[in-house]
């Protein structure tokens, strides 16, 4: 079970929010919810469901477009009031280190859910059951979930909490992360538009 541990105001680049930690017994990798301080909860909320990248969001790796898909929803929830729920499954479930080691056998030519899968993980092993609690605790019932992942969509169909809008994020692909994003398209159903879109 979820419980708040600790919260604060934070102050950033992209806006004031108010960070709030949460973990299930001593869990020294707590969960993160980033809220706009002035969101509503009686009113559909933006959320963004943002599973850690150390590589992306920490270091701006190319080989992903993680950190720019969380700084772009937290440039939204800003202007829009909303929430960020930051959770703690580096490597779609896998760790940074087997991360590092699905790299590493991209490099030798396979995608990316063929190194995960040629590590013995699943394509993505990532669950959000600890999401779903945080959102129940900040009072939210129904989202507007930013999101190009069709699992996270499906997941709601099963929940009293309601999903009352998808909201996509494009981000440009880069030389670097263009083969990835593909891949997340044509392989793992991601909703992307990559037809229109151009490398730069």
């Amino acid at each position: 079970m979820m419980k708040r541990k600790e919260e604060t105001f934070m102050p950033t680049k992209w806006g004031d929010f108010q960070m709030i930690a949460y973990a299930s017994g001593k869990d020294y990798s707590p969960h993160f919810a980033i809220a706009n301080l002035d969101f509503d909860p009686s009113q559909p909320v933006l959320v963004r469901f943002h599973s850690e990248c150390i590589t992306g969001d920490l270091f701006g790796s190319n080989r992903c477009d993680c950190g720019e898909q969380l700084d772009f929803s937290l440039k939204k929830i800003n202007s829009e009031g909303g929430v960020v729920i930051y959770l703690r499954q580096e490597g779609r479930g896998i760790g940074i280190l087997n991360k590092m080691k699905a790299y590493n056998l991209q490099d030798t030519g396979l995608n990316t859910k063929e190194a995960n899968l040629a590590l013995g993980f699943g394509a993505d092993d990532r669950k959000y059951e600890e999401a779903i609690e945080i959102l129940k605790d900040l009072g939210i019932s129904k989202v507007r979930l930013m999101t190009n992942n069709p699992e996270k969509i499906k997941m709601f169909d099963d929940l009293e909490i309601e999903l009352v809008e998808r909201v996509p994020i494009l981000i440009n692909p880069r030389t670097e992360n263009l083969d990835y994003l593909i891949t997340k398209q044509t392989q793992m159903g991601h909703l992307l538009n990559l037809k229109e879109n151009k490398a730069s």
